[in-house]
């Protein structure tokens, strides 16, 4: 500080020590409350819309508008309004958001639409949550912009409070993995929440106070010495690289989320990972003194995209951990990348505003492509591959061979990556999946030359052309049927040599069905169930014991998740049998009679209802059905609200008095038995795991007789004795853990019984 603005500084009220604690306490507490919302909201959500991975794309997205709409207020009440009036415009906004706590979903928004999720989603967030989000998400660029005009030794560049302002919200998401979701319930979290937000409204006072008692003389905003060195204003370069270099780490952060909980869960705490990851990139560049060059992590970036494409290509038969590592890992050097050259680009104080609502603009053009564009144009999740190669475009040194010949070179690697599975099919016998890793591997190997730094626009080609593979792949055994949704995408496949038709939810069968013989002649009559629900399977046991104790009908029977109908073959005449599914895709896809047989040959007739189970089941009569099997599983991930204490309370609700409950719990990832376990001895139900075997073939009729694990619930021990007795089963036994509610859910747990035990 020079001794002219010593001079116009007013008699500090507080320390300059004091007054950094302070504003770094609001800033760690407003970014903390910021970012505990949404996992917390999330979860709140989750079980109207079937457990989706999507409410967490659509939550980014509406969180990202927010936070540009409450970055556009901070800029507006900086430039626009004195420092005294901004203080009290803004802690009137704050009183009006407290009007809206606590945090509850409103009775009138309990049913989702069976179309246009998205959009519902978007208009319940804004109800429940929206006005205190925004009071919350304008702090960040408002404190620090009141900071510069505090007098403060370090006012003149206050960007490194940014960074402990991530702090807050890197705390608030690894807390929330490891503490609140599985320790505390959602009404207790809606109640930390509150108490936190009156605890800011205190906090920005006094910063407010202190900005005013030790700053500059004046009234005007553009007096304090802090932004006395405006430098040059932004050119239009500048603020078109601050939104790009915010748009591809915001979009690569949707896309990893969603590839990943696809096929581990649908939980907060998977979600919370990248986010993390996407938060402590902010706090290591934006640090007065980075930890880490921009230019390192671009030397990393090529190899840790050949590490998620590689994992992109392998799919289900990557280890699960090193998977998400390979995911996780491009990401966040990507993000650090993008981070670190925004970072280096950073304004002066007085463009401190402008400078985060154009990152912020930049977030929101990110997730509004991968989380609701992208779904739009793309059956697959195609815009991760996207985003792999716009970071290498974007972030490594490509541009330096001028912007012609990348536009060049992008076009002619696109043109080459989408012609090769042509001739790849003359090449490689198409139905398996070792000529499929020949093609990959061979493209990636050839990749591994975007490391030649001396040739960044050869090797970025390259590069492309490998990216253009893996989202082409599939071109060399081309699927039947592709379908996208809000709940995920669904693909039904040929394969053995053209006698088999699989249904596809991610990495996970949902059924299939044998349609021709080895000789390639059509089979006729009705289809046998196979997959999870061949003859020998708990499925169809189950089905087949209730149907005895019930005298030889089951009378009615419920199903949810419908998959490709395979269990519909197992209904006998005389009884009605309805289905759940809350994808209207997947009902198009399995009632097609050219794709599957099941329902149109074995259960033309029955009721299907589409929606969410829980919601759907809520209105049917009591004590109606005989059996309910619930198989509403998508990919690997798991709808957990499918699986609590309330679930069952409900399912058992809806049971005749000697009914059995099945639930389908096969999952590469979590050990869900012992869950279910207790869940159902909180209700004092019998509970019965354990595991069916498969048959081992690679050609016939044996086929994808798949191994399976189910767990039987019943009110009486006798209601599955014979399903104990079983040759077939192999009963597994129990861990103790606490019982899953609507509340409160421990997927980690699960996940840790099953990789480390206990």
């Amino acid at each position: 500080m020079s001794i002219v603005q010593s001079e116009l500084r007013r008699a500090p009220w507080v320390s300059d020590r004091a007054a950094l604690a302070l504003f770094s306490f609001t800033l760690f507490l407003s970014a903390f409350l910021l970012f505990s919302v949404q996992p917390f909201f999330a979860k709140m959500v989750l079980p109207r819309l079937g457990g989706s991975p999507a409410v967490w794309s659509i939550a980014m997205v509406f969180f990202q508008a927010v936070l540009l709409a409450g970055y556009g207020y901070a800029h507006v009440l900086t430039s626009r309004l004195p420092l005294k009036s901004a203080i009290v415009v803004h802690l009137a906004v704050m009183a009006v958001a407290f009007m809206a706590l606590p945090i509850a979903i409103p009775a009138s928004w309990d049913n989702p639409p069976e179309t246009g999720q998205a959009l519902w989603l978007l208009g319940l967030f804004a109800v429940s949550v929206g006005l205190p989000f925004f009071a919350v998400s304008a702090n960040g660029p408002l404190l620090q912009a009141w900071f510069a005009r505090s007098g403060h030794p370090h006012a003149a560049d206050p960007y490194f409070l940014y960074g402990a302002s991530n702090i807050g919200s890197f705390a608030s998401l690894f807390l929330y993995i490891l503490a609140f979701e599985p320790l505390t319930s959602v009404p207790v979290q809606g109640t930390l929440w509150t108490v936190g937000f009156v605890t800011l409204a205190v906090s920005i006072a006094l910063s407010g106070a202190t900005a005013m008692r030790n700053g500059a003389i004046g009234e005007n905003t553009n007096d304090a010495p802090g932004l006395a060195d405006a430098g040059p204003a932004p050119s239009f370069r500048d603020k078109a690289a601050w939104i790009g270099l915010a748009a591809i780490p915001s979009g690569l952060l949707v896309a990893v989320t969603a590839q990943v909980s696809t096929d581990l869960a649908a939980a907060p705490f998977l979600w919370v990972i990248p986010l993390a990851l996407f938060l402590l990139t902010f706090v290591l560049v934006f640090r007065q003194k980075p930890l880490f060059a921009a230019s390192w992590m671009e030397t990393l970036l090529p190899f840790a995209a050949v590490g998620a494409v590689i994992s992109l290509a392998v799919g289900v038969e990557f280890p699960a951990w090193l998977g998400v590592g390979a995911h996780y890992g491009f990401f966040f050097i990507a993000a650090m990348a993008a981070h670190g050259t925004l970072a280096s680009k950073r304004p002066a104080a007085a463009h401190l505003t402008s400078f985060y609502f154009l990152m912020s603009v930049g977030g929101v053009i990110g997730g509004v492509f991968a989380s609701l564009i992208a779904p739009q144009l793309f059956n697959s999740i195609a815009e991760y591959p996207i985003l792999i190669a716009a970071a290498l475009l974007a972030l490594g040194p490509v541009w330096q061979s001028g912007a012609k010949q990348v536009g060049a070179t992008v076009v002619v690697a696109l043109a080459i990556g989408a012609t090769t599975p042509f001739f790849a099919r003359h090449l490689f016998p198409a139905d398996t999946l070792t000529a499929q890793l020949a093609v990959n591997g061979a493209a990636l190997a050839i990749a591994m030359l975007v490391l030649i730094r001396r040739r960044p626009l050869l090797g970025f080609g390259l590069f492309a052309v490998a990216v253009m593979l893996v989202t082409e792949i599939a071109s060399i055994n081309p699927p039947v049927a592709v379908r996208r949704s809000f709940f995920g995408v669904t693909t039904v496949v040929e394969g053995v040599e053209g006698q088999y038709r699989r249904m596809m939810h991610g990495t996970t069968m949902h059924g299939a069905m044998r349609f021709a013989d080895e000789t390639g002649n059509a089979l006729a009559g009705k289809p046998e169930p196979l997959t999870y629900y061949h003859s020998a399977s708990g499925m169809a046991d189950a089905i087949a014991e209730t149907r005895k104790r019930l005298g030889g009908k089951l009378g009615r029977a419920g199903i949810v998740g419908l998959g490709a109908g395979s269990l519909a073959c197992y209904r006998q005449d005389g009884e009605t049998w309805d289905f759940f599914e809350i994808d209207r895709d997947v009902v198009d896809l399995a009632t097609d009679s050219a794709l599957f047989r099941f329902m149109p040959e074995c259960a033309g007739d029955s009721r299907i209802v589409i929606g969410d189970a829980r919601l759907k089941l809520a209105a049917e009569a009591e004590g109606a059905y005989g059996i309910l099997v619930i198989d509403a599983f998508s990919s690997d991930s798991i709808p957990v609200h499918l699986m609590t204490v309330e679930a069952l309370a409900l399912y058992r609700a809806k049971l005749k008095a000697n009914g059995l409950i099945v639930m389908h719990i096969s999952n590469r990832h979590m050990e869900l038995g012992s869950v279910l376990a207790a869940n159902g001895a909180a209700l004092g139900m019998k509970v019965l795991v354990g595991g069916f075997p498969g048959v081992t073939s690679t050609g016939g009729p044996d086929v994808f007789k798949t191994a399976s694990r189910v767990a039987f619930l019943a009110n009486d021990e006798a209601d599955f004795a014979a399903l104990a007795a079983s040759p077939h089963l192999e009963r597994q036994g129990f861990a103790a853990v606490r019982p899953w509610t609507d509340d409160y859910s421990n997927v980690l747990g699960a996940i840790w019984r099953t990789y480390l035990g206990g």
